[in-house]
């Protein structure tokens, strides 16, 4: 017999029993259905974390004051007392062959008042080169500069989230807010940046130099900050550069050798490492409870042809005694559960594409089909069909012609 011949038979003998060959194919078609939708959906949402984190900075790294303990409270990571404006300008200034921009940053929460509205938010006190270092594009107005930087001027730009609360249709630029009683002069509105990976609304923010923020807001007696923010001129000088800010700082701060480090330091290879191991490990177990879905699909299979093997005992007698070889028997058999394993994933596949499209649509979460998974997952459906079909097929081939023709 042709193997063209040999797989006709097989197809047949599947639409013969269509409702039962269905519903061995399910197995397969949710297995590969849900390998389909966690890869997309995985993968959709660790490219959205990493664009998310990328629009964090430009080569970005942050320099935290370490907590300090005061008896039995302790203070977490930037609200320690160590950090000053000196040393971000002394950073600046001595690394300029790693470091492209450098700024203090100080926060307080006010109230902020425009005519009769009032908005409870974040007020973040920067130097001019937190535009460059966060990626944040002005998309009305200015920035202000470094004159204003210097004198403490009274000036500040708004996110979108305080411009529609505060202001809604009317435009912003040159009006007076008050924050905290103190009026400051709006010069500008950021470009949108929407929630961060941690639900965190960027645009509900309000900038204004450090220096005025220190001066009118915090009214305190020290020039301390909360945090730095660095742009390095390549991530490849990363280690250097960690290396090298970390010994200035131990130089200004006259640690001695002994004491540890009252500063810390993160990047966002580390963040991105740490998002892509846990949304890594996610896909690996969600993938491997799918692969729990294909082995009983696979089993499913193994179990149908038996019971098809048993079923067409004197058929497989007929066609031996009529000169159809073992082998053709061994691969009519093993045809059909490589059809069925093959339609049920090619099924599942469009299944699964829709599941995570769908998915995507409701929940507003970003979907990546690579072709390449889904390449796999069909062609992993046909080896499934080859291996559970396999043992079924070679009992049907070793069958005795004389014993089938007489089997009731």
């Amino acid at each position: 017999m042709s193997m063209w011949m040999i797989f006709k038979v097989a197809v047949r003998a599947i639409f013969r029993n269509k409702t039962r060959s269905l519903l061995t194919c399910l197995g397969i078609i949710v297995g590969i259905a849900a390998v389909i939708a966690v890869m997309a959906i995985g993968q959709g949402a660790q490219t959205m974390m990493v664009k998310e984190i990328s629009s964090m900075g430009n080569n970005l790294v942050m320099v935290f004051p370490e907590g300090r303990g005061h008896g039995p409270v302790s203070g977490g990571m930037g609200q320690g007392q160590t950090m000053t404006a000196g040393d971000a300008e002394a950073i600046k200034k001595e690394l300029s062959h790693l470091v492209q921009g450098v700024s203090p940053q100080v926060r307080s929460n006010v109230q902020m008042m425009y005519a009769s509205k009032n908005w409870a938010g974040n007020v973040q006190g920067v130097s001019t080169d937190i535009v460059l270092i966060s990626n944040w594009v002005v998309e009305e107005g200015r920035f202000f500069s470094e004159e204003e930087e210097k004198r403490a001027a009274r000036v500040c730009v708004v996110g979108t989230t305080v411009k529609k609360n505060l202001f809604q249709d009317e435009d912003p630029i040159g009006k007076t807010i008050r924050l905290k009683n103190i009026t400051f002069k709006v010069v500008g509105v950021l470009g949108s940046k929407g929630a961060n990976n941690w639900g965190q609304d960027q645009d509900d923010v309000v900038m204004a130099p450090y220096t005025s923020v220190q001066r009118y807001l915090q009214r305190s007696k020290f020039a301390n900050i909360n945090m730095m923010n660095l742009s390095l001129i390549s991530m490849d000088d990363l280690d250097e550069a960690k290396r090298e800010v970390g010994a200035l700082l131990r130089q200004r701060h006259h640690l001695a050798d002994y004491q540890d480090d009252d500063f810390e330091t993160r990047d966002t290879t580390e963040i991105m490492n740490t998002i892509g191991s846990v949304t890594g490990l996610m896909t690996v177990l969600l993938t491997a409870v799918a692969a729990i879905s294909l082995l009983v699909g696979g089993i499913g299979i193994m179990n149908i042809m038996l019971v098809s093997v048993t079923e067409r005992i004197k058929e497989i007698g007929l066609r031996m005694a009529i000169g159809a070889t073992p082998a053709n028997i061994l691969m009519q058999f093993l045809l059909e559960a490589v059809v069925l394993s093959t339609v049920g994933g090619a099924v599942g596949v469009v299944v699964g594409i829709a599941g995570a499209e769908f998915i995507g649509s409701v929940k507003g979460w970003p979907i990546l089909i690579q072709t390449g998974s889904t390449i796999a997952a069909f062609a992993f459906s046909a080896v499934v069909g080859v291996f559970f079909g396999f043992y079924p097929a070679w009992r049907a081939s070793k069958l005795n012609p004389i014993d089938c023709l007489r089997y009731e």
